[in-house]
C-alpha cells in the first residue's frame, strides 16, 4: 500500500502555491505522516528566486494521480520460471485460482504466458514422445531417486519396454535421443546402456546391479528410478516437459505496464474478453499478474490540495485520487468528496498565513528556511500587503516570518517581485500562464491570467501581437473569456488584455463606459478579490 501523501497547489503555479506545499508537508512529517509536496506545473521566476535564496529545490513535477495498475491490489510477484514444468505450472495457477500465468526467465525478465487452454491442448493433443525437460523436472515428477545424472538438460524420445526382452533388442534401434522406460529387465537395461541412451527410468522400484551401474557410468547414461508403475511413469513424464514449449510468446501475449492507467486497462480488456493479463515494469520485468476481479482492489492516491478547491485548477485525475484535506483562502469552489474530509478555508490574503498559524496550533517550531517560504509566499500573494486581500493576520504573519527568516522583508519583498518581473525571453503562452488560473461559470471556461510589472510601457509594445494570441489560443482551448491583466504594483492599476468574444463581459465586469485593449483598472490589482468574482458574475449573468 502506497502512504505517501502528495501536497500541492493549483495549475500554473504561482509562489504560494509552491512554498505552501513545501512548508505544510514539513508541517505534516513533523506530526508523524508521509508526505511529498508536488508542483503542477512549470516553476516561475519569482518562486525559483524564493527557493534558491533559501535553499530549497523545485518540488517534482506532479503529472496526474488517476489510477494506475500499480495501485492495484493484483498477484504480484505472480509467475514462474520458464523452466519449471508443465504440472509445476499447473499447481501454480491451481494454487492461486489463475486460469493463466506469465512466464520468465533470467531476473524474471518476460518470456511469455500460457493458459490452462495451451497445457490442456498439449496434454491431450500433443507429442507424447517427445520430452524436452531438465533432470531435476522428470526426478520431480516421478517422485524419483537420483541413480546417476550427468546431464541437465533431458531431451529425447520416450520409449517403453513393453514386449520381451529378445522382441525389444531386435525391434528397437536406441541410441542418445531415447529416454527408456523399463522395470527389472537387466538385458534390456543392459543394452540401453551400451546404445548410451539419454535417460533409463527404473520403475516399481527396480535396482540396478553394480556392474551395469558401473557400465552405465562409463558411458555417461543418466538414471532414475521410480516406485511409479511403467503406466504412471508413461502418463506423468509428458508433465515434466519445460513450460516454456508451450507458452504465448512475448509478441503473441497481451501485457500492460505497472503504470498504465487503469481506465486504459480497462476499456482495452472490454475488447479482448481475457482473463488474466501479465504485468511489466519498465525494465520489462514481469511484476505479477491482474485478473478482471482484481481492478475492484484499488488503493487510490492520497492528496492534500492548497491554495485551491476546484476541479479545473487542480491536478488529472483528482476523481480517481482520496482528497484528504484542502487548505485555501479562495472561495468555495466545485470539488467534492465522498467521506467527511478536513476543509479550512479563511478570509486573508495567502494560503500561507494559514499555515503559519497551523505551525502555531500544533506546537511545531518554524525552521528558518521554512520561515523564509512562508513570509515569499504572503509577500507575493499581497504584493507586498499592498494588495486589498491583506488582512492584519498576513501583517502579523509577515513581522514574525522575518525575524525567524532573519530578513528585511520590505527588501527582500522588492527583490522578490522585480525577479518575477521580467518578461524577456518568454513566449506569449508563458507569459499567459506566469500566473494563471481557469473558472468555471455553467458550461464556460474563464481564464486569467496575470503578470506584474513596474510600469506599462515595457509591454505596451507588444499588445497587439498578445491579443491576437488571445484570440487564437481562446478558440483553440475553447475559453468563453481569456484575459491577461498586466499589474503595475507602484501605480497600484491594472490593464486589462482580453479575446474580442469577451470584450461586452469586461464592459459588464468593471463599469466601464468604453472598452478597449489595455483598459486601465485603477485601484485593480487583486484575481481574487477585484477580477475573478466581476467577470464570473457577469458571465453568470
Amino acid at each position: 500500500m502506497n502512504d505517501i501523501i502528495y501536497i500541492f497547489g493549483h495549475k500554473n503555479p504561482d509562489t504560494d502555491s509552491i512554498c505552501a506545499s513545501i512548508a505544510l508537508s514539513y508541517l505534516k512529517n513533523q506530526l508523524g505522516y508521509k508526505t511529498k509536496p508536488a508542483s503542477l506545473g512549470n516553476i516561475n521566476a519569482e518562486t525559483k528566486y524564493a527557493l534558491d535564496y533559501f535553499g530549497f529545490k523545485a518540488p517534482f513535477h506532479l503529472n496526474d494521480v488517476r489510477l494506475q495498475i500499480k495501485d492495484v491490489n493484483y498477484h504480484k510477484n505472480c509467475f514462474i520460471d520458464k523452466n519449471l514444468s508443465v504440472k509445476d505450472a499447473f499447481d501454480y495457477m491451481n494454487k492461486y485460482s489463475l486460469t493463466g500465468i506469465p512466464v520468465v526467465e533470467n531476473k524474471n525478465k518476460y518470456f511469455g504466458y500460457v493458459s490452462l487452454k495451451e497445457i490442456a491442448r498439449e496434454v491431450i493433443n500433443g507429442n507424447y514422445h517427445k520430452i524436452d525437460t531438465s533432470y531435476g523436472n522428470i526426478l520431480s515428477i516421478l517422485k524419483g531417486n537420483k541413480i546417476l545424472k550427468f546431464d541437465k538438460e533431458i531431451c529425447g524420445n520416450v520409449l517403453a519396454s513393453t514386449y520381451s526382452e529378445d522382441g525389444f533388442i531386435k525391434k528397437s534401434s536406441l541410441d542418445n535421443s531415447y529416454i527408456l522406460i523399463t522395470g527389472d529387465r537387466e538385458g534390456i537395461v543392459e543394452y540401453a546402456i551400451s546404445k548410451c541412451v539419454k535417460l533409463i527410468i527404473l520403475v516399481a522400484g527396480a535396482e540396478i546391479s553394480s556392474e551395469l551401474l558401473r557400465h552405465a557410468r562409463k558411458n555417461r547414461v543418466n538414471i532414475i528410478s521410480t516406485d511409479y508403475n511403467s503406466y504412471e511413469v508413461g502418463k506423468l513424464i509428458s508433465l515434466s516437459n519445460y513450460i516454456k514449449n508451450f507458452v504465448r510468446s512475448e509478441n503473441e501475449s497481451v501485457t500492460f505496464n505497472e503504470v498504465d492507467y487503469l481506465s486504459d486497462f480497462s476499456d482495452l480488456s472490454k475488447k479482448l474478453k481475457h482473463t488474466n493479463y501479465p504485468i511489466l515494469n519498465k525494465k520489462n520485468e514481469c511484476t505479477g499478474v491482474l485478473t478482471l476481479t482484481d481492478v475492484n482492489q484499488v488503493d487510490r492516491k492520497k492528496v492534500i490540495l492548497v491554495d485551491h478547491n476546484n476541479f479545473i485548477q487542480s491536478v488529472d485525475g483528482l476523481e480517481e485520487a482520496n482528497i484528504l484535506e484542502i487548505i485555501d483562502h479562495h472561495n468555495v469552489g466545485d470539488i467534492s468528496t465522498k467521506m467527511p474530509i478536513n476543509f479550512r478555508i479563511s478570509v486573508c490574503g495567502c494560503v500561507s498565513t494559514i499555515i503559519y498559524e497551523m505551525y502555531g496550533e500544533s506546537g511545531i517550531k518554524i525552521p528558518k528556511n521554512i520561515a523564509g517560504l512562508l513570509l515569499s509566499a504572503i509577500i507575493s500573494d499581497t504584493v507586498l500587503l499592498t494588495s486589498p486581500t491583506t488582512t492584519q493576520r498576513d501583517i502579523n504573519a509577515v513581522n514574525e516570518l522575518s525575524k525567524i527568516a532573519k530578513v528585511k522583508y520590505k527588501e527582500y519583498g522588492m527583490d522578490l517581485l522585480k525577479a518575477g518581473m521580467s518578461l524577456k525571453g518568454l513566449s506569449n503562452l508563458e507569459i499567459l500562464h506566469k500566473d494563471f488560473k481557469s473558472y468555471k461559470v455553467d458550461d464556460n471556461t474563464i481564464g486569467i491570467g496575470q503578470i506584474l510589472v513596474s510600469d506599462y510601457d515595457s509591454v505596451k509594445r507588444k499588445v497587439n501581437e498578445l491579443v491576437k494570441f488571445l484570440n487564437e489560443e481562446s478558440i483553440k482551448e475553447k475559453y468563453k473569456v481569456l484575459t491577461l491583466f498586466i499589474t503595475d504594483i507602484f501605480k497600484n492599476k491594472s490593464y486589462c488584455l482580453y479575446n474580442d468574444e469577451a470584450s461586452e463581459i469586461i464592459k459588464i465586469s468593471f463599469k466601464l463606459n468604453k472598452v478597449y485593449e489595455g483598459v486601465e483598472l485603477q485601484g485593480v490589482i487583486s484575481r481574487k478579490m477585484q477580477i475573478a468574482p466581476y467577470i464570473m458574475d457577469a458571465l453568470d449573468k
